[in-house]
């Protein structure tokens, strides 16, 4: 069966008469001029693969990763010296502007035969956060998840609206486990109000995030590019990597899924640890819109709880918090599935919940709650809170003894007591397990 081909750019379409001319392999069924017209006609199921001539178009992840929703594998053509540190893009087949016909035929058809092999994983966890999915299937499918490249874990700290101190517990999490010597990479992807930067007084920060975004667009994506656009901050005697947020809510589009996943990976080889700081929304609106490709305000949210392989469900303490708590739980449940969130409640005390708050909660939640249990408590300490985010840094330096910061550690699985790890120490806790190396921690 002859496989249907569009081309894009003049290099491309020069390619016409000779794949014609084959009879058999493929058949270009449509010359575009320009980036949206080769969209459009990939969406409606008009070919299989595309032709891209050399600069027709700037190749990015987020391009091959949503014309793979739509069935259609890229092949390129170089310019026939490539760079060997030039970015190379998943998912691309690059071949020779000089290649011959029946040659470019055999790229089309083995890019497309390599597409269908892999049909079965290629839409992994991370096929939540793309509009076409949600339109075609609104069930999860059973399948399997593909093993991270990096060793190291992500934790996603997220929670619902209204403020339940979700980027309080990231620091502090993230602190915590920088002082007891492992490597933590400290992520803030909230797209509606970023605040990592401003909380450890990083006043001149330059959207850290949205920049390694851009660059993982273009392929290439490594530990070592990242740890250069991350900022390091010391932490009681450790080091802690900070890869701050956007500057302002309407930057959005930048914080695209397919980069975010590109820096996700390049975070595993880079800490041992990351920490991301995620937005509180995850309603799929968008998906009412005729352009199924436009990007999504939560699609960034949606990927952080995709690829975490530890997700933190931090809710306030109080009449109004647990009732949405309860609420964004069963939302999590319909977006992201394979999510297992940890439940904390923040900011319990006894003027808002009664004699004996965390009994009281305790005794709420199983009534009305989820089948999962509450997990921790973290009582409320606004003057340690407040004193922590005037000086710019973690409760740990600031308010050692806080009632706040040892359970905080506690969640982190690090003795509070304890400095330092010694000797490698490991640290575990339920299903979280964390093992550093010192010499990995930077200086």
């Amino acid at each position: 069966m002859s496989i249907p081909v569009i081309t894009l750019g003049a290099t491309a379409s020069a390619y016409v008469p000779g794949l014609e001319q084959l009879r058999g392999p493929v058949t270009v069924v449509r010359r575009c001029e320009d980036l949206p017209e080769l969209i459009a006609a990939c969406q409606t199921g008009l070919a299989r693969a595309v032709v891209i001539g050399h600069g027709a178009a700037d190749l990015t992840a987020s391009l091959v990763d949503r014309l793979a929703y739509s069935g259609v594998v890229v092949v390129s053509l170089d310019d026939g010296s490539p760079d060997p540190d030039a970015p190379v893009v998943d998912g691309v087949e690059y071949v020779e502007s000089s290649i011959a016909p029946s040659a470019l035929a055999e790229a089309v058809t083995r890019a497309v035969e390599r597409f269908d092999a892999t049909s079965s994983v290629r839409r992994t966890s991370h096929a939540y956060a793309d509009p076409m999915n949600l339109l075609a299937d609104p069930v999860a499918p059973a399948v399997e998840i593909a093993e991270p490249t990096g060793e190291g874990r992500i934790i996603a700290i997220w929670g619902p609206t209204g403020a339940p101190g979700r980027t309080t517990v990231a620091i502090n999490i993230a602190a915590e486990l920088a002082a007891a010597g492992v490597s933590v990479l400290l992520v803030d992807a909230d797209s509606y109000g970023a605040s990592i930067g401003a909380s450890l007084g990083l006043l001149d920060e330059s959207a850290g995030l949205a920049q390694a975004c851009r660059i993982a667009d273009q392929g290439g994506f490594s530990g070592t590019a990242l740890g250069r656009i991350s900022i390091s901050v010391a932490i009681k005697g450790g080091r802690l990597r900070v890869l701050t947020g956007i500057t302002r809510p309407d930057r959005w589009p930048e914080l695209r899924p397919a980069a975010l996943s590109q820096v996700f990976s390049a975070a595993r080889a880079l800490a041992e640890v990351t920490v991301v700081d995620c937005g509180f929304c995850l309603e799929a609106d968008e998906e009412l819109s005729f352009d199924t490709l436009a990007p999504r305000r939560n699609g960034a949210a949606l990927r952080c709880l995709e690829v975490a392989d530890t997700v933190i469900a931090v809710g306030s303490a109080d009449a109004i918090g647990v009732p949405r708590m309860v609420k964004a739980l069963s939302e999590l449940a319909d977006m992201v599935p394979t999510a297992v969130p940890r439940i904390v409640f923040n900011r319990v005390r006894a003027a808002a919940v009664g004699r004996g708050p965390e009994t009281q909660l305790r005794e709420a939640w199983e009534r009305f709650g989820p089948a999962s249990a509450v997990e921790a408590f973290l009582p409320a300490d606004a003057s340690a809170a407040d004193q922590a985010l005037l000086a710019g840094t973690a409760l740990l330096e600031t308010s050692p003894a806080s009632p706040l910061r040892l359970a905080i550690a506690g969640l982190a699985g690090v003795p509070a007591a304890e400095g330092r790890r010694r000797g490698g120490r490991v640290f575990r806790r339920r299903d979280v397990k964390f093992q550093g190396n010192p010499d990995r921690v930077q200086r």
